[in-house]
């Protein structure tokens, strides 16, 4: 990994000790370790920062625009891969240790075995150059000595006094006296004056206009109107943000927004999808932010709720699909992963996860796109004998739409099938050839 140090550049090795899996009798491979905090660093760690695998288990992270680096996020890692390693067990399994140092020490620190890093835990240190060691566990954060006990200076012990002082308390100085306030003269109470006639209620400022709209979810088949999915009208515009944090405050806000729908539509029909980020479920303050603003929706809406997953990876680990379901589950009927790979590996999946995965269509040419339909499609077989429906997003013209139905895909939504619109659309018979629909 070449990375170009400056001033201000924060470079330290991360290693990764597996504190208790051989006492629990679960051996995990190397390998299935490097390969998961390989895939939450490509995710997290993105451009300018850098990080490289420099050993087994050891990676060496750098960050050019900070002087040290963020403990906190570190410790998101550790809980990401006690979840994806060891599913259902008690925390502890996972411990990370950072280094910073300058370059030679933090490659030093590279290539400490297993033993030296737990000896380097329980506090004996190493004969290594000195550095900034942190021990990060999915419960705490806190530094250790680099240097081995025998390496690091003795205190100084304090001269012996012949005669031990005798300390006596300060005497407290006595509060100076307070001059009694003057006696001022009480002037004389003015008559009342009339009271003012009471000023015209303002009126009130109007709502800010929602930034967020529902598009019709469409079954092919029977061509009709099957429900609604919430979409962002920033997206109209320019591409969806990469960044978690404003990920989270557009799901949070599509949160807020779809509660002024929920009063518009029948009870009992329908399913309503809301899109929530997969990355940001795995994080536990941004679950309970979640978990704040569906805590106001209403009981009986959730047998109609479906959550819409964007931005599940190729090869998500079993042990965050879990988590992420068990989060859901309380709040939405219908889970729904949204991939953009065709060859998504359905097959490694147990039923149970979702009930549904969704192709969203890259903004690639026409010919791509249609493709990618009829790759995705093509694996029908093994979706339904996984019980697991298949739907595509972002269909945006006739000729996917015809594609879809082609290849024998049920469920559409996007641009060909409706607008952006105010409210979840009415369900029921559409024909096609009156698609897309424009108002609800």
């Amino acid at each position: 990994m070449a990375v170009k140090l400056t001033a201000m550049t924060a470079i330290a090795c991360l290693r990764i000790l597996l504190t208790a899996a051989e006492t629990a009798g679960a051996s995990v491979p190397p390998a299935h370790v490097e390969a998961a905090a390989d895939l939450y660093l490509k995710h997290r760690w993105k451009h300018p920062r850098r990080y490289g695998v420099v050993a087994p288990l050891a990676f060496v992270l750098a960050d050019t625009k900070a002087e040290r680096l963020d403990p906190e996020e570190m410790q998101a890692l550790a809980v990401e891969l006690e979840t994806s390693l060891f599913p259902g067990r008690k925390s502890g399994q996972v411990c990370l240790m950072t280094f910073e140092g300058d370059e030679n020490a933090v490659l030093q620190f590279a290539s400490l075995s297993q033993g030296d890093l737990a000896g380097l835990m329980a506090g004996r240190g190493y004969s290594g150059a000195p550095g900034h060691v942190q021990v990060i566990t999915a419960e705490e954060i806190r530094a250790v000595p680099s240097a081995p006990p025998e390496a690091r200076p003795a205190p100084q012990a304090k001269p012996a006094a012949t005669t031990a002082p005798i300390e006596t308390p300060p005497k407290a100085k006595p509060a100076p006296a307070k001059s009694a306030a003057p006696v001022r003269p009480v002037a004389a109470v003015p008559p009342p004056k009339p009271a003012a006639p009471a000023a015209p209620p303002k009126p009130a400022a109007p709502a800010a206009p929602l930034t967020t709209g529902w598009r019709a979810i469409y079954h092919l088949p029977t061509e009709s109107v099957v429900g609604a999915v919430l979409g962002h009208k920033a997206d109209l515009a320019a591409p969806r943000p990469e960044e978690d944090g404003e990920l989270l405050a557009r799901d949070l806000t599509g949160l807020n927004d779809a509660q002024f729908g929920f009063p518009t539509v029948k009870t009992g029909e329908g399913a309503l999808f809301l899109p929530l980020s997969f990355w940001n479920l795995t994080t536990p303050a941004s679950q309970e932010a979640y978990k704040r603003r569906l805590s106001r929706y209403p009981l009986d809406l959730q047998p109609r709720l479906g959550a819409t997953v964007y931005d599940t990876p190729r090869e998500p680990s079993m042990g965050l699909l879990q988590q992420i379901r068990a989060f859901l589950q309380g709040s939405f009927a219908y889970i729904d992963l949204c991939i953009s790979d065709p060859n998504f590996p359905v097959n490694t999946l147990p039923g149970d996860i979702a009930s549904s995965i969704t192709l969203e269509l890259r903004d690639e040419p026409d010919a791509e796109r249609i493709k990618a339909i009829a790759l995705f499609a093509s694996r029908q077989s093994v979706y339904r004998a996984k019980g697991v429906h298949q739907g595509v997003l972002g269909v945006r013209n006739a000729k996917e739409l015809d594609a879809c139905r082609a290849a024998g895909l049920a469920y559409v939504t996007g641009l060909a099938v409706s607008a952006l619109l105010d409210k979840p659309p009415a369900l029921g018979a559409n024909p096609a050839d009156t698609l897309p629909l424009q108002a609800a």
